[in-house]
């Protein structure tokens, strides 16, 4: 029993001892100090060293796009490092390409802030924000995509260009142990400020679209980081095709939006995909919009109709309406959403209607 008795104190001593060394390590070896932040050669900031880039850029309510919280596993977290950013990590290799580390190029949740550090971050990144929304819509429009209206109810207002998406915050719960964020597009128009919409799809083990179909209430508060992207209309006199499956209508519904307020007088021609009747939604807004808009044209196609949808339309993927309803592209842009394999496809057939490349805008949704 004695034997016992002084192994156990002998190991409570040792445990001791290792817990006041990682103490004074974390006070002193792991203790940067305050350290200078320099974005874009012009931005300076004092910041305290030791924790990663993004997160220091987060506690000066920077904020860079970030699908996984800073765990180092979506790749989205990429700023260019000049200098101070330390050796490239293996953690970072999956992400950043050889190229773009020759750049420069870094994964920021990996970056530890130990010295001065000199980075390039796009400057529409300095008007993201973070907001406090509450949930004032939840619509099921489809067996599996939710209609989404986030509210602000403080003195806050956002501002987007039609096309761009924020980041929801999925917080903890059952099932799922950790805060993480997830992109969606904006689906409203820019004119509304103190609200935004989203179609949110479920997906089988998706950890955001897990709590917005299944845990998210009317009256929930929803924490909200944005807008993001470089994908948004733009403005020319050249005719435009739009084409989109699933809620990839979203940014599209955006622009169309965008186009109805500010009166814009473009040929448009909206091509949208569907498996079956129970997979088109928002019909009844894109027919208003129809009306609203001068030159705007509607066309949906189902690529497996049922006998009780009684469908009349057109029949195939959104690649066969393409085919079938554009001649020449050359002198015309294209604004595409939805998975990289639609993308893909449909970019092959406007190149082959002489589309030019540098027209043709898109959104690839994962």
């Amino acid at each position: 029993m004695q034997s016992i008795m002084t192994q156990v104190l002998v190991v409570s001593g040792i445990s001791g001892l290792l817990a006041l060394l990682l103490s004074i390590a974390n006070r002193t070896i792991a203790n940067y100090g305050e350290q200078k932040l320099v974005i874009n050669d012009e931005k300076e900031y004092s910041v305290e060293g030791g924790d990663t880039l993004l997160s220091t850029l987060i506690s000066e309510e920077i904020f860079i796009p970030s699908a996984c919280g800073g765990k180092g596993s979506c790749g989205y977290c990429k700023v260019h490092v000049s200098a101070g950013g330390g050796q490239f990590l293996p953690t970072e290799a999956g992400y950043v390409t050889p190229a773009e580390q020759k750049e420069g190029v870094r994964l920021s949740c990996q970056v530890k802030v130990k010295e001065e550090i000199h980075i390039r971050i796009p400057e529409e990144l300095f008007n993201v924000r973070q907001y406090d929304y509450l949930v004032t819509r939840l619509d099921l429009v489809t067996p599996k995509i939710i209609h989404l209206r986030l509210e602000l109810t403080d003195d806050k207002e956002i501002e987007f260009k039609p096309g761009q998406y924020i980041q929801i915050l999925a917080p903890m719960y059952p099932g799922n142990d950790e805060d993480v964020y997830r992109a969606y597009s904006i689906a409203s128009a820019p004119s509304d400020k103190k609200a935004i919409e989203l179609f949110i799809g479920y997906v089988p083990e998706g950890v955001a679209t897990t709590y917005v179909h299944q845990h998210l209430r009317l009256d929930d508060r929803l924490t909200v980081i944005g807008p993001f992207g470089d994908f948004y209309y733009h403005h020319n006199d050249r005719d435009m095709y739009m084409v989109a499956v699933g809620t990839g209508m979203a940014p599209i519904m955006s622009i169309l939006k965008y186009m109805r307020d500010e009166k814009i007088d473009r040929k448009v021609t909206f091509f949208f995909g569907a498996r079956s009747g129970d997979d088109l939604y928002m019909m009844d807004t894109l027919k208003t919009l129809e009306s609203e808009i001068p030159n705007f044209k509607l066309v949906c196609c189902l690529s497996r109709p049922r006998d009780e949808d009684q469908w009349t339309g057109d029949e195939g993927r959104v690649t066969d309406l393409i085919e079938k309803y554009v001649e020449d592209a050359s002198t015309a842009e294209a604004y595409l959403c939805g998975s990289p394999k639609v993308i893909d496809a449909v970019v092959d057939r406007l190149s082959e209607k002489g589309m030019p490349e540098e027209h043709i805008y898109y959104d690839k949704f994962e």
